[in-house]
C-alpha cells in the first residue's frame, strides 16, 4: 500500500484526516477504557505521526498518564488514541473512508473483554498489551 492515500472523518464531518501510505494492520483493543469508549471494543489501525494530517478540531482526553484519546466535541465521534511515548498515533478503522485492504492481525486485553461476544480463535489473542503487535511500524 505505499503510495496509498487513506482519508476518514468523524461522524458529522468536522474532522477529516488524511493519511500517506501504508497502515498497520488492525488490531482489536479489548481493555476496559476502550470498552467503556466505544460500548464494544476498539479496532484500530495506526500510522507514523508525521504521515497523519488532521483538519478540525480535535478535542483530547487524558484517559491514564500514558495516553490521551482524540473525538470529535460535536458528534462524539472516538478517532485516534495517542500512546504518547510512540511515534505511531493509532486511529479508529470505523472511520476511515471506503475500502482500506485492511485485515485483523490480533486482539489484546482479552483478559478484560465482555462476556458476551467471542473474538476468532484463530488469531493471535493477549491478556494485556502485547508490544509485537501494537508497535508494527508500516
Amino acid at each position: 500500500m505505499t503510495g496509498d492515500i487513506h482519508r476518514g472523518s468523524c461522524l458529522c464531518g468536522s474532522v477529516t484526516y488524511t493519511i500517506t501510505g501504508p497502515l498497520r494492520p488492525v488490531i482489536g483493543c479489548h481493555c476496559q477504557q476502550c470498552r467503556k469508549m466505544t460500548g464494544h471494543y476498539v479496532a484500530a489501525t495506526g500510522a507514523p505521526r508525521e504521515r497523519i494530517t488532521v483538519t478540525g478540531d480535535v478535542t483530547w482526553y487524558q484517559s491514564s498518564p500514558a495516553a490521551r484519546r482524540g473525538f470529535c466535541s460535536i458528534c462524539g465521534s472516538s478517532l485516534f488514541w495517542d500512546g504518547q511515548a510512540s511515534s505511531t498515533l493509532a486511529v479508529m478503522a470505523g472511520t476511515l473512508d471506503g475500502e482500506t485492504g485492511l485485515q485483523t492481525q490480533g486482539h489484546i486485553f482479552v483478559a478484560d473483554k465482555g462476556d458476551y461476544y467471542e473474538i476468532d480463535p484463530s488469531l493471535p489473542q493477549a491478556d494485556a498489551d502485547e508490544h509485537d503487535l501494537t508497535t508494527q511500524v508500516p
